[in-house]
């Protein structure tokens, strides 16, 4: 009888200290607005569909709702406003910067803080960069125009979910280990777009700013040289 109530009393504080520890563990971070998963690197993805979303980054961690199977509504994005002159088209130096010469980076006049911000918005309903077009800049870049999996992938410059345009002269070949590579900046797009959307900083300045020098940006906003 004694061992039974030993074992009652046990069982009640288990439960006890099981119902404290949910209680002191603090709440999650919000999510970026328009975010629909948080990858396992703990970047977050504004894909509208599920397949293939966060490829690149070990897969989904957290589904956050708003990712479908059917297509993403369209989006008026507006004409392509390039950011500086593309002045070269061969030749351009590989790194984990863009050649300006080549890729100044580009950004759609109609993709306004207001529509990037709103919780309707997913960069798949803009997304438009054909194999053929991937492959032009791997060329540009004097890569073999194939495919490279996840060592490397032919990113936006601007990036979509900051109004970046599709253009060639917004793509740049990035590879995953170039010290840093796109896993470092793809951190950064999402800082800047919570940034955006929380009046924190200019739409405008973000956009120049990546473009410019997106290592140096980076350190602003984390206070850290990009690593990884």
């Amino acid at each position: 009888m004694q061992a039974a109530r030993a074992c009652a009393r046990l069982g009640s504080f288990a439960v006890g200290l099981a119902s404290f520890l949910v209680l002191v563990v603090p709440a999650a971070a919000s999510p970026p607005p328009g975010a629909t998963a948080q990858c396992r690197d703990g970047t977050y993805s504004y894909a509208r569909h599920r397949s293939g979303t966060c490829s690149h980054h070990g897969g989904v961690a957290v589904w956050l709702g708003g990712a479908t199977s059917s297509s993403a509504r369209a989006v008026d994005v507006g004409t392509t406003v390039l950011l500086a002159a593309r002045t070269r088209t061969s030749r351009c130096t590989l790194g984990a910067e863009p050649d300006r010469r080549c890729s100044p980076g580009a950004y759609y006049a109609k993709l306004t803080r207001a529509v990037l911000c709103s919780a309707g918005f997913r960069t798949n309903s803009i997304r438009s960069v054909s194999e053929s077009e991937k492959h032009d800049v791997e060329i540009e870049y004097g890569l073999a125009p194939q495919a490279y999996g996840s060592r490397l992938e032919i990113d936006h410059i601007v990036s979509l979910e900051l109004g970046g345009s599709n253009d060639i002269a917004n793509l740049f070949p990035e590879r995953a280990d170039a010290s840093p590579g796109y896993h470092v900046k793809d951190r950064l797009e999402n800082r800047l777009h919570e940034l955006v959307c929380a009046g924190r900083i200019g739409l405008r300045s973000a956009q120049e700013r990546i473009a410019a020098d997106w290592e140096s940006l980076y350190r602003d906003v984390f206070g850290r040289a990009p690593t990884g």
